[in-house]
């Protein structure tokens, strides 16, 4: 009877302990549960086990941004990347002081909010393009970031835009848009949609603009992603998180005012990451005047020299040895 007794009382803490959890004043765990099992489409009845659909909206809402609404003005952008006598303050001088006479980047170890980051000055524009798998939509199309760099020849490669995930497992059918060389290779309709690329001018142009009329404006380069998270040196507005994703491993890409480009990369998993407010502040504390988010999570990479820098892990928190198989990225390639 004791031992019964004591078996009913732990259940009975457990379950109290479940409650306080759940519905008490834990935010910062509410929002991570439900925002990691949206996100990850299979598990999305462990949000839906504990709260109604009215207040999983509801703590999906919390995490909205307010896009931006301002055009790109790319006048703002004079291309200068040259080496400085003076520096504006301490994050000016570590994306301009050379590092062992590198002219062509240079590598930062950085944090975002409280998690390691890896932060890359490109010193050449003209030499960022987009890399892509070897074949798109043939069921065996997708590859890592490290062996489209290395098939690129490419020096530093982030991974770039979203690709159909029906079942948890990712394909080789890209999401949206993808340009190169000034032709559209890759459309699923022909609708206006968040682009991101460089320009005939090695400008970062975003653009809310189907494929053809972003080629128009004089994109070489590009693919469809988002959110725009900075444009003409202005953040976009968000709630909590911002972007429905909560914490996340985190990509982006910007540059400055000055035309270097700065990739960026940080640590982290589903639910255990940055969040983007914290990318932004990041990304502004070292010059960013436009930036946009790429594709995170699990997909996250940078490789620098033939090497996968950072440490990709999938919504279990699991390393994914050599990275997840993904189908665009940008790239600084080596054009010699």
């Amino acid at each position: 009877m004791r031992k019964t007794t004591i078996f009913f009382i732990i259940i009975d803490i457990f379950i109290i302990f479940c409650f306080v959890l759940f519905y008490g004043p834990y935010e910062n765990f509410r929002n991570t549960l439900v925002n990691t099992a949206m996100v990850t489409k299979s598990h999305q009845y462990l949000a839906y086990t504990f709260y109604s659909e009215k207040k999983v909206k509801a703590i999906m809402d919390l995490n909205k941004f307010i896009p931006i609404s301002e055009e790109i003005d790319l006048d703002d952008i004079v291309i200068d990347t040259s080496e400085k006598d003076t520096y504006d303050n301490e994050y000016d001088e570590a994306i301009l002081k050379r590092e062992n006479g590198n002219d062509k980047y240079k590598y930062l170890k950085v944090k975002v909010g409280k998690y390691n980051a890896h932060l890359v000055a490109i010193y050449h524009p003209e030499n960022v393009h987009i890399i892509t798998s070897k074949t798109f939509n043939t069921g065996s199309g997708q590859e890592t970031v490290l062996k489209m760099c290395k098939r690129s020849f490419g020096i530093v490669c982030i991974n770039g835009g979203g690709f159909k995930d029906p079942d948890g497992w990712g394909s080789d059918t890209p999401l949206g848009y993808v340009i190169k060389d000034s032709e559209v290779i890759w459309a699923e309709d022909n609708t206006k949609q968040n682009i991101i690329g460089l320009t005939n001018d090695n400008k970062l142009l975003l653009v809310n603009a189907t494929a053809q009329e972003a080629i128009d404006m004089g994109m070489r380069d590009g693919l469809q992603f988002g959110p725009f998270l900075i444009v003409n040196g202005e953040s976009i507005k968000y709630n909590s998180a911002a972007g429905g994703y909560d914490r996340a491993a985190r990509v982006a890409i910007a540059q400055r005012k000055d035309g270097v480009i700065l990739f960026l990369t940080t640590e982290g998993t589903h639910g255990s990451g940055p969040t983007i407010k914290e990318v932004i502040d990041t990304l502004e504390l070292y010059g960013a005047y436009n930036a946009a988010n790429l594709d995170g999570g699990t997909s996250s990479q940078m490789v620098i020299e033939n090497k996968l820098v950072n440490n990709p892990k999938n919504v279990f928190g699991q390393a994914v040895n050599g990275g997840r198989r993904v189908v665009t990225g940008f790239g600084l390639i080596d054009e010699n």
